[in-house]
């Protein structure tokens, strides 16, 4: 991403939340309980590679399923929850005498496959599903500036007790029975990422004493006004911040980071106007009652969406700014703190953190990146984009410099990607991998746009980026310029009147 250019279009306003259904999957072990979790294939459009519960959206036949104690939507979002679970997990949770364990394999794949719908299944083996089955466990709406967001309510489900849960390859990649305690543990590590409600699940969870407790614990999330997150900890020590901000649409937020478990590092507080940073220093208040105390303001880049309110925070939080050279010769207020390529922050506090700064010039000549050495999270600024392309834009953005970032955080490598727009990406090795691709694809598209004649830029464009919305063109021109500058520099063009030729 990077600042918008005079003219474009706005972004598109927040997606209206779909209704949506979870089950949480529950069986005794001993003193406690395990939970059949699944990590989201990389394929599915909402939170690849996360782990997660079975769940998805309410579909239309949903509301044809009669069930037993409830009507309306509330019956819908139950016979979701027990569709989800059999897709996702192949149990059936249901009053009846369900088939063979092959019975229900077969009519699983039968169901996934379109040829035959839940309710009749249900039909054929005359089954009922009953409210008292799926305990009413909490209501959690997918915050404005996701690009997906659903109306989600959980349900905590009892394990039937001759079934088998069984994780089918898929939109889902794995999946097994896992304690609370031991999901937090690999959450704290890294090594699964939780959105907030299903962390906030397995955190009440951890201390199950019964149904009707855990569901009422559950129902009462903290932080969570009007059913949406305001604390988004997708692995412990960074939660991610998104503030409105004047940015490349079709992004409308840039993503602000609270690093650290003790000390507290801020990076990019973006969005000058009052009620947005208001709201990050709120955070920020919020976690310094519980112990933790800031250390400093930390800029990506001197981009006006990533620093709009850094001298704001930086005096109401009485902290210094740290930043690259480069960055503070472009900044209006002073910075305390150069940072340099391979230092180390330390974070104290908690689980400390070490953060390694990387210099990721391409972008801007003053691009930094950061990288947690426990865990190979990096927060990596405008270097990758969960929403829209990130602009590489002459002479402050540099192709040739860019794109050998690029391959350097993938040689790292790194792991999970903490973009400054849109969602988190769980593996940072293929999405990098897949923008140097990307680059690659597009730089032989501008090749080929030249053609034995030459063309101008305003010619190459229309062929190169034929796959761009027409009012993107600005954009697409600054990245085309990028790429003819480096393949100028390669010898393989040569520029001549404003039109450029094949070498």
């Amino acid at each position: 991403m990077s600042e918008p250019l005079p003219g474009l279009p706005a972004g598109p306003p927040p997606p209206r939340p779909a209704d949506a259904a979870v089950a949480v999957p529950f069986r005794r072990a001993g003193n406690t309980v395990e939970v059949f979790w699944l990590k989201r294939s990389s394929q599915v459009s909402f939170a690849p590679g996360f782990h997660a519960f079975p769940g998805g959206r309410v579909d239309a036949a949903d509301g044809a399923v009669p069930v037993e104690g409830v009507f309306g939507m509330d019956a819908a979002l139950r016979v979701c929850a027990a569709r989800e679970l059999f897709e996702e997990a192949g149990v059936l949770v249901a009053e009846g005498s369900p088939p063979s364990a092959d019975g229900l394999r077969q009519a699983r794949r039968e169901l996934l496959e379109g040829k035959v719908s839940f309710g009749e299944l249900l039909s054929r083996w005359r089954l009922s599903v009953r409210a008292q089955d799926f305990h009413d466990a909490g209501r959690w709406i997918t915050p404005s500036f996701m690009p997906r967001r659903f109306d989600a309510r959980l349900f905590l489900v009892a394990m039937p007790g001759a079934s088998q849960a069984e994780a089918w390859p898929g939109e889902v990649a794995e999946g097994g029975w896992v304690r609370p305690a031991d999901a937090l543990l690999r959450w704290e590590q890294g090594t699964a990422l939780l959105h907030p409600p299903n962390l906030f699940a397995m955190q009440t969870l951890a201390g199950f004493t019964s149904v009707a407790d855990a569901a009422a614990r559950m129902s009462l999330p903290p932080h969570s006004p009007n059913f949406t997150a305001t604390r988004i900890e997708f692995q412990r020590g960074i939660r991610v911040f998104p503030l409105e901000t004047v940015t490349l649409p079709p992004a409308t937020h840039t993503n602000a980071y609270v690093l650290g478990n003790g000390e507290m590092l801020v990076v990019d507080p973006g969005s000058p106007e009052v009620r947005q940073y208001a709201r990050l220093l709120a955070l920020v208040s919020g976690l310094r009652a519980e112990g933790l105390r800031p250390k400093a303001v930390l800029l990506t880049h001197h981009h006006s969406d990533h620093i709009g309110g850094a001298k704001a925070v930086k005096e109401r939080l009485n902290v210094p700014v740290w930043c690259h050279r480069r960055t503070a010769e472009r900044l209006p207020f002073e910075v305390e703190r150069v940072l340099e390529d391979g230092e180390i922050i330390h974070i104290a506090g908690g689980r400390p953190m070490r953060l390694r700064v990387l210099h990721t010039p391409g972008h801007t000549r003053g691009h930094l990146c950061l990288v947690d050495e426990a865990t190979r999270a990096a927060i990596v600024g405008d270097m990758v984009a969960g929403t829209g392309t990130v602009m590489i834009d002459p002479p402050e953005g540099d192709m040739t410099d860019y794109l050998a970032q690029l391959q350097r955080l993938k040689d790292l490598p790194v792991g999970t990607l903490y973009p400054s727009h849109g969602p988190v990406m769980p593996d940072g090795v293929a999405k990098l991998a897949e923008y140097l691709h990307h680059r690659e694809f597009r730089e032989r598209l501008v090749l080929g746009a030249i053609g034995p004649a030459g063309a101008a830029i305003q010619e190459i464009v229309p062929k190169a980026y034929g796959d761009t919305p027409e009012g993107m063109h600005p954009v697409a021109e600054r990245s085309a310029l990028a790429i003819l500058i480096k393949l100028s520099r390669e010898g393989k063009v040569k520029r001549k009147d404003e039109r450029y030729f094949l070498s």
